[in-house]
């Protein structure tokens, strides 16, 4: 219990201006934004506000389209 007192808030980093969302040729910093399976992750695991959340979802989906990104992981079973 009391994990959370230490804790920072996370900061949008489109906000900020460290990143641009339009980008859907970088497909390393949007490897960032997706799990291992290729699920987009959820903005309170990756600290993007609601407006650039929604904008990020589209474009992996862009990218998806245009093979950049997996659209799945394959997994192996053994």
């Amino acid at each position: 219990r009391g994990g959370r007192r230490g804790r920072r808030p996370k900061v949008c980093p489109f906000c900020t201006g460290e990143q641009e969302v339009t980008a859907y040729r970088d497909g390393r910093m949007l490897r960032r934004f997706i799990s291992d399976t290729a699920k987009i992750l959820p903005r309170r695991r990756t600290g993007v506000c609601a407006k650039h959340q929604r904008r990020l979802a589209t474009t992996i989906k862009q990218a998806r389209v245009l093979a950049i990104i997996p659209i799945t992981e394959k997994l192996v079973r053994r």
